[in-house]
Order: structure tokens, then sequence, then C-alpha cells
């Protein structure tokens, strides 16, 4: 749950670097899977493994190390299909590029605008049809307390603010819908199953989120994020 610059950020920080997800020691080897999970290629060619279908000790230890980085368990480098599903994701949000809304869904008449897309898990502000600031990857609402979606607008900002609900930090908050905002949170923004229903956001992004939108502000959110 987030003043105007329009910087543009790239999609750079979702590649996942092959070194960032191989790992190794006794450690990880002592709680791996050796069977094979039903999206073991597609798994196998995300991390950029030897593309066999066939689990391996270093199939394991990357997809564990994977699996670790993002909060996902069990946490033994199974390839079954919330892997999978993060992973697709991923692509998902690496292809949208810099023309997120390509398909114009996120209205372009209103002038500064927020656009959450669930079903990528995916934010950006634009002006009109020109992109200000993203995309950027999002974490939002779980299975039972879903963002909610449609046309809003910003209407309290808190930069420091601590949720009397959950009793946690919730830095750069920008609420839009009842509880529902933009803010800041340390973890994965791939971290399952998700938020409470707010849009979570990496602490940079929702930092600039802060300075380039204010109260009134329109907010357009679609679609429907993976598991929900």
């Amino acid at each position: 749950m987030r003043r105007r610059t329009g910087a543009v950020l790239s999609l750079t920080g979702l590649l996942v670097p092959l070194t960032a997800v191989l790992g190794s020691g006794t450690a990880q080897a002592a709680s791996c899977s050796l069977s094979t999970g039903p999206h073991q290629k597609q798994v196998e060619q995300f991390l950029g493994r030897p593309v066999d279908g066939r689990q391996s000790p270093a199939d394991c230890r990357a997809i564990r190390a994977f699996q670790a980085k993002h909060g996902i368990t069990p946490t033994i480098g199974y390839a079954g299909p919330l892997t999978w599903r993060t992973m697709n994701t991923m692509l998902a949000q690496r292809a949208a590029g810099q023309n997120p809304n390509k398909a114009g869904t996120c209205p372009t008449n209103k002038g500064r605008i927020a656009c959450v897309d669930l079903t990528r898990q995916l934010s950006w502000i634009q002006d009109g049809a020109t992109l200000k600031y993203g995309p950027v990857p999002v974490r939002t609402g779980k299975d039972g307390t879903e963002t909610r979606t449609g046309a809003k607008k910003i209407y309290w900002r808190s930069i420091d603010h601590w949720s009397t609900i959950y009793h946690v930090s919730m830095p750069y908050s920008q609420f839009f819908d009842g509880g529902q905002a933009f803010h800041s949170t340390t973890k994965s923004m791939y971290n399952p199953p998700g938020s409470g229903g707010c849009v979570n956001m990496r602490p940079a992004d929702a930092k600039a989120y802060w300075n380039l939108l204010k109260n009134g502000d329109d907010v357009y959110v679609y679609g429907r994020k993976p598991g929900t």
C-alpha cells in the first residue's frame, strides 16, 4: 500500500541472472528434491539449465535458490506449479517492455494515472499515453483479500504509516480504496501468496510513486492475479 519527476524505469531489475539462482553447499543439497516436477522443462529453460526434463542435483540447487530468494515454500527445489507460475509472471513482465499499456486497457484520457495490472503483477504511471515511470513489479492481494479492481483516486497519503491492523510499517503509503494502498515492503514482489489487498512495491519504486503522485490522482486497477 505509496511530487512528480517523470523518470522512466526499465525492467532490468526483473532479470534473474543465473549466478543469482545457482546455489551450492551441503545445506542446500541436504534438502533438495530429486523428483522431476510437472514443469521441469519450463523451469530449466527459465533458469538457463540444460533442458532435458529430468531433475538433477544441479537443477535442484538452482530451483531451490530461486525459491529461497522469493519465499516460495516448500523450498526443496521441486519444479511445481507455484514455482512455474512465479516464473511465468516474470516472463509476462519482461514481455511488457516499455509499452505496458499496449492493449490500451488503462485509461489514457485521465492525465496522470497510476495503472495496476493484476494479471501481470505490474504497475506504472502514465500521463495520457506517455509512460512516466515503470513498469515495475508489484505484489497485490492474495486469494480472499484481492486488490479491488476499477477506477480509484488517491485520497490519503502517509509517508511513515503504521498499520494498526497488521502491526507493520507501511512506508510511502498512498491510499486509493478503503484500506488498500501503494506502499513499500522489504519482501520479494514474488513472495506468495500476496498482500492483504495493498499494492506492495520495492522501496525505491514506492518512493518514486510518492514523489510522482498526489491526492486526487487517478488509479486504475484491472485484471486478475494468478492464483486468485
